[in-house]
């Protein structure tokens, strides 16, 4: 089941749209218009809402859906004659819309509060897309970083018998022994620490490397960026805060996104930093209306999934620049 927080921000903003008077009241009488919901989750919200638990959340969540029904990108001032909840299903495709909410069949409503992580997907997918295989990216890219690593870890940690010599020879079981072993505090020794460090830049560098081989074809740049953005085959909607202000954006498809922008360069560089392996891009956007260039910045940090060595590594791609002044994303009216 999702968090509290997620079905605080996401039902509450679905709930706002149909254009009751105040929360409370909404939540006392949900519209039967509003599906996906059900009444355990409608009890849970009230509860919720009479604890006085996420105050915040609910204030914002119900503000930027009040502010769709509104909008003139939106509503329009007329209440849908029906709202749907993704909730916790995953929907067809490898990645598709991130909606969280359908709005009368055709209005697309992602609710993102306080995340800056656009994709979470394996680094392969990021760093050599359209190619075979999956796996451990650190043992593929830095093979002798990853073994000094393993090598030490298994020693400090006591398991040389339990554990095979090889870091690739690992079993899942293993892996999830080893990784409860070193848990999740400092490294296990001030050597491990450094193995890490090196293994961190190693996989960063060679990441990087790989990268760029793929990013010298214009079409995979641009399709690369708006991957990122999460500018998909249809509009939709993003509902939600970054922290300091409220996010009310319609993000464009691509057909929209070429009529007012072009992609002019994008860059990766590796951050080599002790924290865990981190590859920095940016995007180089003339904006055609305006006849200037715009710069958005991101990046993408590789760890292990689960803990450390406990599967194999995910790459999460993060947006740095905040989302009002990204091109394609335009502010709701």
């Amino acid at each position: 089941m999702p968090a509290d927080r997620t079905e605080v921000t996401e039902v509450v903003t679905g709930l706002a749209t149909f254009g009751a008077p105040d929360l409370g009241r909404a939540l006392a009488t949900p519209p039967a218009e509003f599906r996906g919901v059900g009444d355990v989750r409608w009890e849970r919200l009230r509860t919720l809402a009479a604890e006085g638990r996420y105050r915040a959340e609910f204030a914002a969540a119900w503000a930027n859906g009040t502010c769709f029904l509104a909008a003139r990108d939106g509503l329009r001032g007329r209440p849908p004659e029906v709202v749907e909840w993704k909730g916790p299903q995953r929907p067809p495709g490898v990645e598709p819309l991130p909606a969280d909410l359908r709005i009368d069949h055709v209005y697309l409503v992602s609710c993102k509060y306080n995340s800056r992580i656009t994709l979470n997907v394996s680094p392969r997918s990021i760093f050599c897309p359209g190619s075979d295989g999956a796996g451990d990216w650190f043992g593929e890219v830095a093979p002798e970083a990853t073994q000094a690593l393993y090598e030490t870890v298994r020693f400090e940690t006591g398991m040389v018998a339990a554990l095979p010599d090889r870091a690739g020879s690992l079993s899942p079981a293993q892996r999830r022994q080893l990784a409860a072993a070193l848990g999740r505090g400092p490294w296990t020794s001030p050597a491990a620490a450094e193995h890490y460090a090196t293994l961190s830049a190693a996989v960063a560098t060679a990441s990087a490397r790989r990268w760029r081989e793929r990013l010298r074809n214009e079409r995979t740049r641009e399709a690369t960026l708006w991957r990122f953005l999460r500018v998909g085959a249809a509009t939709y909607f993003v509902l939600g805060s970054d922290g300091t202000r409220m996010v009310r954006l319609r993000v464009g498809s691509p057909w929209d996104w070429r009529q007012s922008y072009r992609l002019r360069n994008f860059d990766v560089a590796p951050a080599v930093t002790a924290r865990q392996p981190q590859v920095d891009w940016t995007a180089t956007i003339e904006d055609r209306e305006a006849g200037e260039n715009r710069v958005v910045e991101g990046h993408v940090e590789i760890r292990w999934s689960h803990g450390r060595f406990a599967s194999p590594p995910e790459a999460k791609v993060y947006l740095d620049t905040p989302h009002h002044q990204v091109p394609g994303y335009w502010p709701l009216t």
